[in-house]
């Protein structure tokens, strides 16, 4: 929706700070707990698991991996995540190969991507070497390329994403590299739930797309190409449908195609639905319609302060008369707006009647005889030849 910056201006809060938003979920893990949090500040949540986690004890890559670095120790280990890292060891602890992996990794040089893979290291008895100021792999990279890597044998903790990039660097400066896959993903079992996501994504019919991981976005991504979606989606990305990720790790994917998105601080569920709550109400502004302040959300408006739920046909006349405030809209512009119109223009006048009573302000919208309809935004006006009224 385009509104005129003249007219628009930011709104303070409407009751529950999600209410009327609808948001699609891809996470696997604690998809329970985030699609509890978002409901519980009014978002409506489609759950659509993108990923689902090989088991790390019938994992027999990992276990390979292992393996190999017991029998040929790395000289250096490179740990990403946290979680990944504690979940390496407890695996190799199943396998009875926990001391001697640890003991292995211990003689050689231990690298953390960041604080939780530090704390990781340090709860396992283990102590880092070395840790970038960011999370960024790139810094990684960097301080390897300043120590010089070639002949080393370079154990990489993945976490999920292949690292293809990464690791083709170190081999290209003369590492033997031995990718540790912990926590390897597949597509989920039922594809379904994905699909219709995606659908919903195309089509703008959700407000927000969250990820809590970079597979979790990759998976979309391709299930989109997989049904031809794949242009629809990344428009919507661009455009209507705000992406919301855990972190920049977790939005690498989408970073490599442009698309925009946001992330809190510090990568939380806690923090990212506060994020979510801060963003989505910012990118609809009041339009002051009559004296009172009026913004759109997914599917109602927020009036006076007040969300008003309203039905997807009345919604859409709204959106349509929104997108020019102050601008006589005509039938056959309101017509296009609605689908499955049959070009009646009764359909027009029944949908208007319809957002009239959910708003409980017939003045908001106007009727200007023989034109068409117009949001009675403040100082706006009509033709002085045309007649307006507030109920026709």
């Amino acid at each position: 929706m385009t509104e005129s910056s003249a007219l628009a201006a930011p709104i303070a809060g409407a009751g529950s700070p999600l209410d009327g938003y609808t948001i699609g979920v891809t996470a696997a893990r604690r998809s329970a707990e985030l699609t509890h949090l978002l409901e519980r500040r009014g978002a409506t949540v489609i759950p659509a698991p993108a990923i689902r986690i090989v088991p790390l004890a019938d994992d027999g890559e990992l276990l390979a991996a292992t393996t190999a670095c017991v029998e040929r120790p790395p000289d250096l280990t490179i740990v990403t995540t946290g979680i990944g890292f504690r979940g390496w060891m407890e695996a190799a602890d199943g396998w009875g190969l926990g001391d001697a992996l640890r003991d292995r990794l211990g003689a050689g040089r231990l690298l953390a991507r960041g604080p939780k893979a530090r704390g990781a290291i340090r709860t396992s008895g283990l102590r880092e070497d070395w840790s970038p100021a960011s999370e960024a792999m790139s810094e990684v990279l960097a301080h390897l390329r300043d120590l010089g890597v070639a002949g080393l044998r370079i154990a990489v903790q993945l976490h999920g994403e292949p690292l293809t990039e990464a690791l083709a660097a170190l081999v290209a400066a003369g590492a033997e590299v031995v990718p540790v896959p912990v926590y390897r993903w597949v597509a989920p079992d039922d594809i379904r739930p994905l699909q219709r996501l995606v659908e919903h994504v195309a089509a703008a019919r959700v407000d927000t797309v969250v990820f809590t991981s970079a597979p979790a976005v990759s998976s979309l991504l391709r299930t989109a190409t997989d049904v031809g979606l794949d242009s629809a989606v990344l428009h919507a990305l661009h455009a209507d449908v705000l992406a919301a990720c855990i972190g920049p790790v977790c939005a690498a994917p989408l970073d490599r195609l442009g698309v925009p998105y946001v992330y809190p601080a510090r990568g939380r569920l806690g923090n990212l639905v506060r994020t979510i709550c801060d963003e989505l109400p910012a990118r609809s502004h009041a339009i002051p319609v009559n004296g009172r302040p009026l913004q759109l959300r997914g599917q109602g408006a927020v009036l006076d302060g007040r969300y008003v739920a309203i039905p997807p046909v009345p919604l859409a006349v709204l959106r349509a008369l929104a997108a020019h405030p102050g601008r006589v809209v005509s039938r056959r512009e309101l017509l296009a707006a609605l689908p499955g119109s049959g070009g009646n223009d009764h359909v027009v006048e029944m949908a208007v009647g319809r957002l009239r009573r959910h708003l409980g302000d017939p003045g908001l919208i106007r009727t200007v005889v023989q034109r068409g309809y117009q949001l009675a935004v403040d100082g706006s006006g009509t033709d002085t030849t045309a007649k307006v009224s507030s109920v026709g």
